[in-house]
């Protein structure tokens, strides 16, 4: 049996055993073949994150990654057509394992924010404009940092940041506006987090964050209220697959509400829950991919103007695309890409800044420790209008 069908099967013996809300049902549709791989680069070893931004200002698209075996970053460069100079390699802290990227100084230049997770601290790179970067301050944290979420938390104009640990706390930074930070709240909760994002989910112009909680006591996605001082009302859980590894959002159905993306790592699912507009959300919804997902993200990749996903599956060693119907469902069955081993995070990716295409996928595959680049045909290759993968 294929490891696709794998997930597929997975899929279907988890609705019949555990009563699934939204289980799928397979469609009678031929998912279009909007994207190709077009190469790979070499990074450090065992990447676990990447990031886009332009790094060194000529306008176009730069690449991150976390390489948490190497003790370092790889930095790529674009060429401006999909292809990247060779990885300047730049050395870290011990098991790099997150990067977010901001402008932390507000020098216009963007910085770099890194959770090194077997440091137990999180360590600042400020960026110069040009490709390089001056290591600055790190700040300790209580064990073993996974995932940082970025954003203006107290509201005073300058960028914050927000870490999950993985000893089932959620600690604080505030920006001081110059790359340093002073410590925030430190809160405990949940059960092993595995990621943290920021949005405002009730529309009152405060950041919110979501944490999935992967441990075996909760699987579920918390949500924090926050209150636009740096602070958060305590959190609300809704009950995910088992294990989620890590949250993301769109307006999936279209009523200008936030929906979350949930990734969960055992029976090889994502949840989607719709979200209502003032912080709640409803009971999710199961869909599946292909074996192992990792990581999503929400794009429109047919331009239809609904989300569709793009998962990360690391024991399929694939891609998947799930087009959006509208209302948080997907068609089935999704379109698979091969990629190399163990693709285990992802970022969209537009080959120049301002420019027009329509966004692909850049993929971090941590067992070939490479960087997977898959551009887009263009809306004219939907189904049965589109041209042939190059070789």
């Amino acid at each position: 049996m294929s490891t696709r069908a794998i997930g597929w099967d997975s899929l279907v013996a988890g609705c019949l055993a555990l009563a699934l809300v939204g289980c799928p049902t397979r469609d009678d549709y031929t998912p279009p073949d909007l994207i190709y791989h077009y190469n790979d680069f070499q990074v450090g070893k065992n990447p676990t994150s990447i990031r886009a931004s332009d790094f060194n200002g000529d306008g176009f698209t730069d690449l991150i990654t976390t390489n948490i075996q190497g003790n370092s970053l790889s930095l790529l460069l674009g060429t401006g057509d999909g292809g990247f100079q060779d990885q300047k390699m730049i050395s870290a802290c011990q098991e790099p394992r997150n990067v977010s990227v901001d402008d932390f100084n507000l020098d216009h230049f963007p910085d770099m924010v890194v959770a090194c997770s077997g440091g137990n601290h999180v360590l600042v790179y400020l960026g110069q404009g040009n490709g390089t970067f001056l290591r600055g301050s790190q700040y300790p944290v209580r064990r073993t940092p996974v995932s940082i979420t970025t954003g203006d938390f107290n509201e005073d104009f300058l960028p914050d940041m927000v870490v999950a640990l993985r000893n089932d706390k959620i600690q604080v930074f505030l920006g001081l506006g110059n790359g340093k930070f002073r410590v925030g709240a430190l809160y405990e909760y949940g059960d092993t987090p595995t990621s943290v994002a920021s949005a405002d989910f009730n529309g009152d112009n405060h950041l919110d964050i979501a944490v999935t909680n992967g441990g075996p006591m909760s699987h579920a996605v918390s949500i924090w209220l926050g209150l636009g001082d740096g602070t958060f009302l305590a959190p609300k859980d809704y009950r995910t697959g088992k294990r989620p590894l890590s949250v993301s959002f769109a307006d999936f159905n279209s009523d200008h509400a936030l929906d979350l993306l949930v990734i969960n790592g055992e029976m090889n699912t994502i949840t989607v829950f719709l979200g209502n507009g003032d912080g709640t959300f409803q009971e999710g919804k199961d869909s599946g991919g292909d074996a192992g997902p990792n990581q999503g993200l929400a794009q429109d990749f047919d331009g239809d103007k609904i989300p569709d996903v793009a998962v990360v599956n690391i024991q399929s060693a694939s891609i998947s695309l799930l087009y959006g119907k509208g209302d948080g469902t997907f068609y089935y069955p999704p379109r698979h890409y091969p990629t190399p081993h163990a693709p285990f995070a992802l970022t969209s990716l537009r080959v120049a800044t301002g420019r027009g295409e329509q966004p692909g996928l850049a993929v971090v595959n941590n067992a070939s420790s490479n960087v997977s680049i898959f551009l887009h045909h263009g809306l004219k290759a939907r189904i049965g209008e589109g041209p042939d993968s190059p070789s």
